[in-house]
């Protein structure tokens, strides 16, 4: 959310929060639906055409779905829904791709399409998709009410960086709801957390990473290396997962209750376990709507990997309109198979610590795949990394005295530590002590997240091309 202007989040989420507030009930949607737009307009104007026609197509494929239902026109429908979201990811975000790469194959100079990437045609595309399907299955009922639906797909909270909403997980709120004080609160505080994830530590490693990856490889030891990748590590994750929280907290102070999307992932002890804590709601969608209906693992264990293979090229492809992107998915793709066949049990059996390491590692170096623009400059790195560089180079040891307060405070925020803690004092001290020390917290958080804004220091959006 911070794309798009930190003056304009500040003026347009107190405006928007309080047109919900005072919209009657059946003008809600209507008053989400046009704060969402206006939201969306300010970082894409163009492309709000776009989002609209989505709405527009999968509404009605939505309600010829369900007026088909168990005729040859549902699947005309589902597929029809299918065919215009998947044009839109396949023409926006991935027509460069295909086009360049077929000319490298044949030597032909076709023209590489050049356009621009709508903010957050990935999450919305896959959550109207999501709600065609469930409606051709029968699991949830089509949505008359064309604002009400153009409300679900365009809602300004979690539009652009997730979580993957289901339009099952908030039918019922479409239709009637209302936040309590307790819901502006709880909502607000989860807010705040998660726009200093974002301002107060994202930034800061995702400075200091860049800084190092701007190295010259020849001029980059292996201990740098190392430092660079973990401070990428706690970038995506506090980067994302501050995102994440944003959009929770807005949705609860406007009546929604979201999805969980991150479960303190870095305490994973295996790969398996990494991908049910690390973008949650992504994942279940891969399940329900890939893996799954290919077969799961319900037809023999050669077909569940080759279903595990499909599931993983098109997660790592979602991620990125790149070949470093599918290597990603085929390198996750790759020891989820092997706990799978082999080393699980045996990560059952050995030292959580021992299963911690090994996460660890296969996580940092699954980041390198991912940092980088192509595949070449991140095997470049992983190369500095593991082979053919001194361990020390003349900039690590300024780097690392520049770092080490920040790096434990990330290890610690990144951890369940912190809830657990809190859970306790908060317990010992009684609601309303709890309360006033939150909110204590609450304003130095925003404090400290104002002042990082205006210092104009780097603030990225790293899943602006997702």
């Amino acid at each position: 959310m911070v794309f798009s202007g930190a003056a304009f989040l500040f003026y347009f989420l107190p405006l928007a929060l309080a047109l919900n507030a005072l919209a009657p009930g059946r003008w809600k949607n209507a008053a989400l639906f046009l704060c969402s737009l206006v939201f969306y307009a300010w970082g894409e104007p163009v492309y709000v055409l776009l989002l609209l026609f989505s709405s527009v197509a999968d509404y009605l494929c939505g309600l010829l779905a369900e007026s088909q239902r168990g005729r040859t026109g549902a699947k005309w429908a589902l597929g029809l829904s299918l065919f215009v979201n998947l044009s839109l990811l396949g023409a926006f975000k991935y027509a460069g791709l295909f086009v360049s790469s077929f000319n490298t194959l044949t030597g032909l100079q076709l023209p590489v399409p050049q356009l621009r990437l709508p903010i957050g045609i990935s999450f919305y595309t896959f959550q109207t998709m999501s709600y065609t399907i469930d409606v051709y299955r029968g699991r949830v009922r089509a949505q008359r009410d064309f604002i009400a639906f153009a409300a679900f797909v365009s809602m300004f909270p979690q539009l652009v960086a997730g979580p993957i909403v289901r339009y099952s997980d908030i039918e019922n709120s479409l239709l009637d709801r209302r936040a309590t004080l307790r819901d502006y609160s709880d909502g607000a505080w989860r807010f705040t957390v998660g726009l200093s994830k974002k301002l107060l530590l994202a930034n800061a490693a995702g400075q200091a990473f860049e800084n190092i990856r701007q190295t010259a490889f020849s001029d980059l030891g292996a201990a740098a290396a190392w430092l660079g990748i973990v401070c990428f590590f706690f970038q995506i994750y506090f980067d994302f997962s501050g995102y994440s929280d944003m959009a929770v907290g807005l949705g609860r102070m406007l009546g929604f209750t979201f999805p969980e999307n991150f479960d303190h992932p870095y305490a994973s002890t295996s790969v398996t376990e990494f991908w049910r804590r690390w973008h949650m709601s992504l994942s279940a969608w891969f399940r329900d709507y890939v893996y799954i209906p290919l077969g799961g693992n319900r037809k023999g264990l050669k077909r569940q990997i080759l279903n595990l293979l499909i599931t993983w090229l098109l997660t790592g492809l979602w991620h990125g309109a790149g070949w470093n992107f599918a290597l990603w998915g085929l390198y996750y793709f790759a020891f989820l198979a092997l706990e799978k066949l082999w080393l699980g049990k045996r990560l059952q059996r050995a030292p959580r610590a021992v299963g911690w390491a090994y996460t660890l590692l296969v996580t940092l170096v699954g980041w390198t795949l991912f940092a980088f623009d192509s595949a070449r400059e991140g095997g470049q790195y992983l190369l500095r990394m593991f082979a053919g560089a001194p361990l020390l180079s003349g900039g690590f040891l300024y780097r690392f005295r520049s770092l080490w307060p920040l790096l434990p405070l990330m290890a610690l925020a990144a951890s369940p530590l912190p809830a657990r803690l809190w859970g306790m004092c908060a317990k010992r001290m009684g609601e309303k002590a709890a309360g006033a020390l939150r909110l204590l917290a609450m304003a130095a958080l925003l404090l400290l997240s104002i002042a990082s804004v205006a210092s104009g220091g780097y603030d990225p959006f790293l899943y602006f091309r997702f």
